[in-house]
């Protein structure tokens, strides 16, 4: 197995000598990715920008005062990509499977997929679609205690669908009398919590 010999990157925060109220520059660090043309390669700083292939960081400095970027090699090797394609799908732990897929189907209106076996597993469970990813319900002990939990559920661990019309969800699960929370930052996002306290998200996205 091949082994690449990276160089770290050193960062030197140096604080100003005094700092001029409300006028002291915070400088900023960017990572863009580019086209991976070899087997190793090369990123350096131009002009406090980092160039750097297959990722995409944007860090910002934390204090007031000059960052200063020592000049050093990285090297990123394409065999480390394995080829991730989408997520394919979330397990969601519940106490009992009828009472969650009354909610999943009946509420949140998913459906079964078929040809997942139901059968092949030491426990109970459904696969229900999600567009073309997939819910795993499983009827296990959950280990996560089911109160005390953030009212609010994008505070807590939770799994986020993508959906056109928030409002429609909204008047959904005012119907059904189910507890839900907005997105605090103001964006169409609806958040509310399964039978057994599994936080979810849906986010509205454009076409």
């Amino acid at each position: 197995m091949s082994c690449c010999s990276c160089s770290a990157m050193a960062f030197l925060l140096k604080a100003p000598s005094f700092l001029p109220p409300l006028n002291q520059k915070l400088n900023y660090i960017s990572f863009s990715p580019i086209n991976l043309q070899s087997k190793f390669y090369h990123a350096s700083v131009r002009n406090g920008r980092w160039n750097v292939p297959s990722m995409t960081i944007k860090a910002q400095a934390a204090v007031e005062g000059d960052v200063l970027l020592d000049e050093e090699s990285i090297c990123v090797n394409e065999e480390s990509d394995y080829g991730v394609v989408c997520m394919h799908h979330v397990g969601i732990l519940c106490e009992n499977l009828e009472r969650s897929l009354d909610f999943y189907q009946n509420v949140l209106g998913l459906k079964i997929n078929e040809a997942r076996p139901h059968n092949k597993l030491p426990y109970r469970g459904a696969w229900l679609w999600v567009g073309s990813e997939m819910i795993h319900l499983m009827e296990l002990p959950n280990p996560d205690p089911l109160t005390g939990r953030p009212q609010h559920g994008g505070r807590d661990r939770h799994t986020c669908i993508a959906i056109r019309d928030v409002s429609k969800l909204k008047a959904i699960f005012d119907k059904a009398g189910i507890a839900y929370t907005l997105s605090h930052s103001g964006r169409p996002a609806i958040f509310t919590r399964d039978p057994d306290a599994n936080a979810l998200e849906f986010t509205q996205v454009d076409d």
